[in-house]
């Protein structure tokens, strides 16, 4: 069994930042949601590989509530990277 963290960024509204946030608060150790870019509304969120299936669930539920899409961490670890050496 792997130890590494697997992380999930996802788009949405920036007024339902803080809904998922406090979502994610209630379900206590399951994943870590942080605000990587408010601006243009990126959270992050880092969970065991033990919780993967879990946070799915939760993330299937909360689309029926809010519209958010999941984003390709490499792409935002490049841009990030090339912002920072510019």
């Amino acid at each position: 069994m792997s130890n590494k963290i697997i992380k999930k960024v996802l788009k949405l509204k920036r007024k339902d930042i803080a809904y998922i946030k406090f979502i994610f608060e209630g379900y206590e150790g399951l994943g870590i949601v942080t605000t990587i870019d408010s601006g243009k509304s990126l959270i992050e969120i880092s969970m065991m590989p033990d919780f993967v299936s879990d946070i799915n669930e939760i993330l299937d539920a909360l689309r029926e509530e809010i519209i958010f899409q999941e984003v390709d961490i490499t792409n935002i670890e490049r841009n990030h990277h090339e912002q920072q050496i510019s």
